[in-house]
């Protein structure tokens, strides 16, 4: 049999092995994912704040097969027992896609090739508008942190940023003394 060519994203090579399952994936997260950016303080970072675009999705240890399914379609990302201990009878696990490289080459190309269809596509476009404004290098400078926390801010019913609510001279570059 002759090798299967596609249009689809790059990184996403196995849905040419199973032709529609990126709609499944799309439908998928529709129901459980999460796009999400964090900002939080690290005073290794050159503001003082890091911005971490998360895509995740968990599922209960029952169900933990389709998490590894998502991450051998995306070729990226990894799944992990996620500690949080609340009312859930089984361990819960998440996958996760962190890296900026995989974020901005293969999840944000997928679900733009293949379209979210619920109110999560406008946490998508949100997200995707992150990614592509920390590609520029615009997270670097207080104005650009800034713009992107009130994105972010507006993401997933998040409560305030603590980025936007700390005072000026909070957000202003560490000093170095030498």
């Amino acid at each position: 049999m002759g090798e299967v060519s596609s249009d689809n994203p790059a990184g996403a090579a196995n849905q040419q092995e199973r032709p529609g399952f990126e709609q499944w994936v799309v439908g998928f997260v529709d129901g459980e994912g999460c796009f999400s950016v964090p900002i939080f303080r690290n005073r290794s970072c050159r503001l003082g704040w890091q911005v971490q675009p998360d895509f995740s999705v968990v599922q209960g240890a029952r169900s933990v097969r389709v998490l590894h399914d998502l991450e051998r379609f995306f070729e990226c990302g990894h799944v992990g027992r996620n500690a949080r201990h609340d009312d859930h009878r089984e361990d819960l696990y998440r996958y996760s896609v962190r890296s900026f490289g995989d974020l901005i080459g293969t999840i944000v190309p997928l679900f733009e090739a293949y379209p979210l269809r619920t109110a999560k596509r406008d946490e998508f476009v949100r997200f995707a508008q992150v990614v592509r404004l920390m590609g520029q290098r615009i997270h670097l400078t207080v104005d650009g942190l800034d713009q992107i926390a009130r994105i972010a801010q507006a993401m997933n019913f998040r409560k305030p940023s603590r980025f936007l609510e700390s005072s000026e001279a909070i957000r202003q570059p560490p000093h170095l003394d030498g």
